[in-house]
């Protein structure tokens, strides 16, 4: 099975700041700006509040305006819009990104872990503000097996179309939309996508280092991962800078540290 660690989410360039660790821990990855998309951060909500909103509690200095859309892809958390009859949990790729996906034969049966920045937050005097000294960490916030593969605007189905990656325009160039599978193949006893809660297990940043060096098990160093070639430094693993999907061959001891990861 081929493992991909995929980078999402809002950061210090897109977005301008981490996504938050919610008090209750929930890992809200605030899908980052986009104009060629629809979908407004007002549209999406979590706990009655907009991402709007919680990302002016957050920054307020923050440029995203009211009528900023955005790129809400992954899209796995249900609850955070309105939804077509069907909807499936889904992610889309295009254009390099895909053509890396491709090169590594990634198919029906291969899983993505969504990771991205993050950073623990409270709330004070109801708003919601990051906690006082807490570092952005790079954190594993979701999952998703693929189940199927949409490689056509022809094949799109009724409950997809309001994806950012079923519109026209991103079919010129090469696209596809990945559909999660109905049960975790690892797990059978969890659907086959899903966002996480925190657990200290998700966390990939080293304790006291910047949040691209990662404190991986030592059995990855005998595992080769895409675009980090030279990225083991002695005690640590520091993941490049660039690049969206990290690809790799899961051995059985990888499996077994995803199981761990997924089982909450």
């Amino acid at each position: 099975m081929k493992v991909i660690l995929s980078r999402k989410g809002f950061d210090s360039q897109y977005g301008g700041m981490p996504s938050p660790i919610l008090p209750d821990g929930t890992l809200l990855s605030l899908p980052i700006p986009s104009k060629e998309d629809t979908t407004k951060y007002t549209d999406l909500t979590w706990n009655g509040k907009s991402y709007y909103e919680l990302i002016q509690e957050l920054k307020p200095s923050s440029r995203i305006k009211a009528n900023y859309t955005c790129h809400l892809d992954p899209d796995i958390r249900k609850e955070a819009a309105d939804r077509l009859d069907g909807w499936k949990l889904t992610f889309g790729q295009t254009g390099f990104p895909l053509g890396h996906l491709q090169k590594q034969k990634v198919g029906i049966g291969d899983l993505f872990l969504f990771f991205g920045s993050f950073r623990q937050t409270e709330f004070i005097d109801g708003k919601l503000s990051y906690v006082k000294g807490a570092s952005a960490l790079h954190v594993i916030y979701g999952y998703l097996q693929v189940g199927d593969i949409v490689c056509s605007q022809d094949s799109v189905p009724h409950w997809l179309t309001e994806h950012p990656h079923a519109k026209t325009e991103r079919w010129k160039q090469p696209n596809a939309i990945f559909i999660a599978s109905d049960l975790l193949s690892l797990c059978p006893e969890q659907p086959g996508a899903g966002c996480l809660s925190y657990a200290d297990k998700l966390v990939l940043t080293k304790q006291g280092c910047s949040k691209s060096v990662w404190d991986l098990p030592d059995f990855f160093r005998d595992i080769p991962i895409t675009y980090n070639a030279n990225a083991w430094k002695d005690d640590c693993f520091v993941s490049t800078a660039k690049g969206q999907e990290f690809v790799f061959e899961a051995n059985s001891e990888a499996v077994e540290w995803i199981k761990h990861l997924l089982l909450q």
